[in-house]
């Protein structure tokens, strides 16, 4: 379906090319999505969270009604040649009808995501020009850069948890598109976003995050689409929350800690954070604040693989992975609300942890960076 749908340069442009091709995952994710549609078309309910997360990434990519049609020839299409012979004209309308039912629903949602977008202080719709204000060496490979919109307005205030989406037009490597947490509370004036440099300079992976590290400084201009994401703080309620994060999974947390911080005395939080070691430790400073001189506000550091000057008690507090069985022991597994963000291998033990100790999966929130493909698959299938 990618093959015919990228032969358009302007529907190529549309996607973030590093989960495409060999070592991409959105093809697999792809066939798992249309595989729980099509098992689920009598019952579209069950996939009421599935379309959220799906309208979210399109407005954080700027997808527009006029788009949809393109995809719908390319996956047609490749239906037909996947199944050959036994694509007869009534199985591809039927198919036909159901992609645009499907459509319809995303396009709609989308719509009223794109006026509330433009309808509150700080909104707008499309990309944004922003400029780098603040640059902060958070670790060996993890760096802060605070934005500030060119026309000197408000931004619109994010959820704490939520992304935004940016366009980058890079000498030699085209348009590219990507999505970073905000990892600062939120505020009317600016955005931080906390990038970990990925692979080697010049590895297909790692195109953007590293020329944000080697190139990107003071000044540098990004065009920026406004906070997109459903998966952030619940702040309609006072209850405890679990906060678990994983590496650069960190940066979500640490925007919903700083807004407990911030708009939520005495909530009850834990905030748990693995790292492999201090040297790649990012936004301590920011943790600490948020935490200082608030009991509420609890904070647990585990390093994988401690360095010789990492001292157990001073930059952390267990050696070791976080496991969902150390969390049940020193959280309020019973009525708290979890939310992680990590590597997938990381997210599917603790979320797969936390349910064997019966946690209800409605307490338990994650987000992930990349398509949703197997735990997607996976939360679909829990609540069909």
């Amino acid at each position: 379906m990618y093959e015919r749908l990228f032969e358009n340069a302007e529907m190529r442009d549309l996607f973030n090319q590093s989960h495409h091709g060999a070592a991409g995952s959105q093809p697999k994710a792809l066939a798992q999505a249309v595989l729980a549609y099509a098992r689920n078309i009598d019952n579209l309910s069950v996939l009421g969270g599935a379309v959220e997360r799906i309208a979210q990434k399109h407005v954080a990519l700027n997808i527009l009604p006029e788009h949809y049609p393109h995809v719908a020839d390319a996956l047609l299409g490749a239906i037909g040649d996947i199944l050959g012979d036994a694509a007869t004209s009534e199985i591809c309308a039927a198919w036909g009808d159901a992609y645009w039912l499907l459509a319809e629903i995303l396009i709609g949602r989308e719509a009223a995501i794109y006026r509330d977008h433009a309808a509150k202080p700080g909104g707008w719709t499309g990309w944004r020009a922003f400029q780098i204000e603040n640059v902060t060496q958070e670790s060996e490979t993890i760096r802060s850069f605070v934005l500030a919109p060119v026309d000197g307005g408000p931004v619109l205030r994010h959820q704490p948890g939520q992304y935004l989406g940016f366009l980058f037009d890079l000498p030699g490597q085209g348009v590219l598109k990507r999505n970073y947490s905000v990892s600062c509370a939120p505020n009317d004036r600016v955005y931080r976003i906390t990038v970990k440099r990925e692979n080697a300079p010049g590895a297909p992976a790692g195109v953007v995050s590293n020329w944000l590290h080697d190139a990107a400084g003071i000044g540098t201009i990004l065009r920026v689409a406004p906070p997109a994401g459903d998966f952030f703080l619940d702040r309609s309620t006072n209850g405890p929350v679990v906060l678990v994060s994983g590496g650069v999974g960190l940066t979500p947390m640490v925007s919903m800690l700083a807004a407990i911080a911030d708009e939520m005395s005495g909530r009850p939080t834990w905030y748990v954070h693995g790292a492999l070691n201090g040297r790649v430790h990012a936004l301590r400073d920011a943790t600490a604040a948020a935490a200082s001189g608030r009991a509420h506000i609890r904070v647990r550091t585990f390093y994988a693989q401690p360095d010789a000057q990492d001292r157990r008690g001073e930059h952390y507090d267990e050696a070791g992975l976080i496991t969902a069985d150390w969390l049940v022991a020193n959280t309020p597994q019973a009525e708290a609300v979890y939310y992680l963000c990590g590597p997938k291998p990381f997210l599917a033990a603790l979320v797969n942890g936390l349910q064997r100790h019966g946690v209800p999966a409605e307490r338990v929130r994650f987000e992930f960076f990349g398509p949703a493909d197997e735990l997607l698959e996976d939360e679909v299938r829990r609540v069909a």
